[in-house]
């Protein structure tokens, strides 16, 4: 998809208003038994600015005329999405109706059995959860129709700011007679039955079905515009590179965007909510970004009327307000089963609102990026792209947050010089599948004083997965392949060559652990400095073998060079997704250490002390921030987090924005002035131990 092809979304739009949004679910049975006046009260104690409501899809809460559009059968003559929304409008809300389109009733099948979806094997499908539904297929009628007009009922009845559809992409792969006649007048082929990434039909699905819901976006998205013309379409979609649809198209198309993440599960890091602001912000710039969170807990086994520990939502949402999301708050069903939620999402949004001025950011001030790749992971990665792709985006992401070095996410079709403004590294976790335009790009960011991090294959696929004799970037690199990857290995090790700056914090270790995989490389050009060498590979049982077999062959494993006008890095192995599975403190630590090289300078803000935080900085009209998300826990890396324990005191080093002058400085938590220092163009405060989150805001002047 071809972004350029797109109309851009009005930079200000009625969407930049709300700074806090609200979503209220409802279920079959709420109406006649929910409180609607308890939600306007609450939603006017959280002082939220925006709303998203349930209004109708596969359940109307509203006296629909839509033939086929099933009411709920507690409804009888009210009307409660009405009532909430004339209740949300007294208040000057900004109104967004909720609608999910995802699964039917008897009903329409009998009249559309065309409009369900099939499975591999020819049968209409039954709904996985709830056998009285039936699954809809989204690429035919009942989108392209049946939700147009519940669509255009709902604008022009209750004349909503716009329509955030749940679920609205389908629910897997459909094999219904107009998927397979559409996609084979699309590409002359038949639907594909594999998930192999280099299977032809694969790949053209995944281009069709992509094109297919952008037709569907933009259906709506004028249905809507028609009537108010101010409004506009929000799928609920999107995110970093295991998103199905293409992010620099949405970055265009969309005024903003909600970061569907409701909370985490199993070994999702606390700070995966803001990487998804991140992600969001790379396709979308300044247009507005909503962290949209559950109350609730978010598991497979789906416990959707159960509530989150107060002390794991306030982190998760603390980390999302730090990177740049507008908190979003969601609750399943009108009626209250549990109040535990009420008190904590109440003092998060009342201190927000307290500090809005705050939040109003120009720009981030990160000068590192951390490119994402969506081809990488659909033509490369295919089924294994969380190992072979995401994986490695994570181990970049938590060395980054352990070393507390602002970072931003950067989408790899989004690389032109003027996206790339203002950073001065670009960390390249195995972004395998690059196109030789990419390539291109990234040769002008270093010719331009640009530096790169790249790890294992980056570039070593074209940008459909297709692999290259050689890498896309051998030049920059350095080096060029020398045979097929090898791995998993066991039992390797690297060779330490001390001094050197990569090597700060190892002490005087002579080795380190090696990763997983490795891609054999020979040198095509002079490298000086090789601090970090192969010790092969040699036996691990039996005990008694287990030792080098010859002395170390010296082959560098990391690759430094100066070239252009900045400098390189390459790993030809997997350090990033190695240090994720493993969380070797040693391969962080050499990651770090190795982008501090590439930036060779100070970042904008250096936080100092004991523990881990998460750090940003921000730039608002006449204030800088910096935000320091506490993630000092044992339950970090396996939540939820039972209590807060706050941090040991901090020191802040930010550096100031040219010829500003310091009005005022502030703990936004604390809630208190904060005496700082400041000499040579650094400000320098001390900061109290830290709970959740503080922010040190500096009031600027000239």
């Amino acid at each position: 998809m071809n972004a350029d092809n797109v109309t851009p979304a009005t930079p200000e739009s009625v969407f930049d208003k709300p700074l806090r949004w609200a979503q209220l679910t409802l279920v079959a049975d709420d109406p006649g038994r929910f409180s609607v006046s308890f939600w306007l009260d609450y939603f006017r104690r959280t002082r939220v600015e925006g709303v998203c409501l349930s209004a109708g899809g596969c359940v109307a809460f509203y006296p629909t005329d839509v033939p086929l559009h099933y009411r709920s059968p507690w409804l009888g003559e009210s009307d409660p999405f009405g009532e909430l929304v004339a209740g949300c409008r007294e208040m000057g809300m900004v109104v967004v109706a909720r609608t999910d389109p995802h699964a039917c009733h008897q009903d329409m099948f009998d009249a559309h059995p065309e409009w369900i979806h099939v499975d591999a094997e020819g049968n209409p499908r039954r709904h996985w959860s709830h056998p009285d539904y039936w699954v809809t297929c989204a690429f035919g009628g009942y989108n392209f129709e049946f939700m147009t007009e519940v669509t255009k009922e709902i604008v022009a009845r209750y004349r909503v700011d716009g329509v955030f559809s749940n679920r609205w992409a389908g629910s897997g792969r459909c094999f219904c007679r107009h998927c397979q006649d559409s996609f084979r007048a699309a590409t002359g082929m038949d639907l594909p039955r594999t998930d192999d990434p280099q299977d032809p039909a694969r790949q053209g699905y995944h281009l069709w079905r992509q094109e297919r819901l952008f037709e569907l976006w933009r259906l709506w998205d004028a249905e809507i515009k028609k009537i108010n013309p101010a409004g506009a379409f929000l799928p609920n979609s999107g995110g970093g590179a295991m998103s199905d649809l293409d992010m620099a198209y949405v970055g265009k198309a969309a005024p903003m965007m909600v970061a569907d993440r409701q909370g985490r599960h199993g070994l999702v890091a606390p700070w995966a909510a803001g990487k998804n602001g991140k992600e969001y912000r790379a396709a979308l710039g300044n247009k507005p970004a909503a962290g949209l969170f559950s109350v609730g807990l978010e598991e497979p086994y789906r416990w959707k009327d159960a509530v989150q520990a107060g002390a794991e939502t306030r982190v998760w949402v603390a980390d999302g307000i730090a990177q740049g999301l507008r908190p979003w708050y969601c609750k399943f069903s009108g009626f209250l089963h549990d109040e535990r939620w009420l008190e904590p999402v109440e003092e998060i949004f009342t201190w927000h609102a307290a500090n809005a001025r705050y939040f109003r950011h120009e720009a981030n001030l990160a000068d590192i990026g951390v490119v994402y790749s969506q081809q990488t992971a659909h033509f490369y990665g295919g089924p294994a792209k969380w190992e072979k792709v995401e994986a490695h985006t994570l181990g970049v992401y938590q060395a980054l947050v352990e070393a507390r070095l602002p970072f931003e996410m950067v989408h790899d079709g989004l690389l032109e010089a003027p996206r790339l403004a203002g950073l001065k590294v670009l960390i390249l976790p195995n972004i395998a599948a690059l196109s030789d335009e990419q390539c291109r790009q990234l040769a002008d960011f270093v010719a331009a004083g640009g530096s790169i991090v790249a790890t294992h294959e980056t570039s070593l696929h074209d940008e459909r997965g297709r692999r290259r004799d050689d890498f896309g970037l051998a030049d920059l690199f350095g080096v060029s392949v020398a045979g097929e990857a090898e791995g998993p290995i066991k039992n390797a090790y690297l060779r330490l060559h001390h001094p050197h700056p990569v090597l700060a914090g190892l002490g005087d270790a002579p080795r380190i652990i090696h990763g997983v995989n490795r891609i054999p490389v020979t040198a095509r050009a002079e490298f000086p400095e090789m601090p970090v060498t192969l010790i092969p590979s040699y036996p691990d049982l039996p005990m008694e073998e287990v030792y080098p077999r010859a002395e170390p062959d010296g082959a560098a494993e990391l690759f430094l060079r100066q070239t252009g006008g900045g400098r390189v890095a390459y790993f030809n192995w997997d350090i990033d997704r190695s240090f994720w599975e493993i969380l070797a403190p040693d391969h962080g630590t050499l990651l770090a250490n190795t982008v501090r090289w590439a930036l060779g300078a100070e970042p904008p803000a250096t936080v100092t002390g004991l523990g881990m935080l998460d750090v940003a900085v921000w730039r608002q009209r006449d204030s800088v921030t910096v935000h320091m998300v506490n993630l000092t826990n044992p339950m970090t890396m396996k939540g939820p987090y039972r209590q807060i324990i706050p941090s040991p005191p901090q020191h802040v080093r930010l550096r100031l924005p040219a010829g500003a002058r310091v009005a005022g400085a502030r703990l936004l938590v604390a809630g208190e002035p904060l005496q700082v220092r400041v000499a040579d163009g650094f400000l320098e405060a001390d900061i109290p131990p830290i709970g959740v989150h503080e922010v040190l805001a500096v009031d600027l002047a000239g």
